[in-house]
């Protein structure tokens, strides 16, 4: 195999390793926001004990990205694929630390008094999931267009959260004593909010990949 198929073939299952690695972190919010609508403490431990695997992964993928800037001299298409996956990489790892504050969150809960609301969270869980697998699909796929498209779905997921935080607000007006459950919500919708702007930078890394350049990322 010439040195070129092997870098080939190199990039690759680099592509293979970060979308492995966006999968665990996308299944660790989905099982979060679970363990938070079921009471399943089992389920939010495990979610907790799971993050030491997906920053494994990270610390993996960086070292990938460092061989390959090694290999050989990268074209400048090459060295634009791996230097976004190494910046892609903390934000997959930053998704999974959202998800283990959602599961801490959901250790502290027996029950919900706003039945609808668990409803809602898990619904804009879904919506900022989905950029996620979108955002990573683009990058493999080389879509530009996908990308984008998953950046204006941001404005979703903005707006469940200004929707449920007026409704959090409104609701302990009327009921006081409920404030650390309000307060909890607030936190988790915060969390869900920041995993589409997560998916936001991750658009972005693919738009300085396929274009060279970059245009206002978000980092947090």
């Amino acid at each position: 195999m010439s040195t070129r198929n092997q870098y080939d073939l190199e990039l690759k299952n680099l592509s293979s390793h970060l979308v492995q690695m966006s999968v665990r972190a996308v299944e660790a919010v989905e099982h979060a926001v679970t363990s938070l609508k079921s009471y399943d403490k089992g389920l939010a431990r495990a979610v907790i004990q799971g993050d030491s695997e997906i920053n494994a992964m990270e610390r993996d993928i960086e070292q990938r990205c460092l061989k390959l800037l090694l290999m050989q001299q990268p074209v400048a298409s090459d060295l634009r694929q791996v230097s976004a996956a190494m910046n892609m990489i903390v934000d997959i790892e930053r998704i999974g630390d959202e998800a283990v504050d959602i599961a801490e969150l959901a250790l502290r809960h027996e029950e919900c008094t706003i039945p609808q609301l668990r409803e809602d969270v898990v619904t804009m869980a879904s919506v900022a999931c989905g950029m996620v697998d979108s955002a990573v699909t683009s990058y493999v796929t080389d879509d530009l267009s996908l990308a984008e498209a998953t950046m204006r779905r941001d404005d979703v997921v903005d707006d469940w959260f200004v929707r449920l935080r007026s409704e959090l607000g409104e609701y302990l007006i009327g009921h006081p004593a409920d404030i650390d459950e309000v307060i909890d919500y607030l936190m988790i919708i915060k969390y869900l909010e920041r995993v589409g702007d997560h998916s936001v930078n991750l658009c972005e890394w693919v738009g300085f990949k396929l274009t060279g350049e970059l245009k206002s990322t978000r980092m947090f």
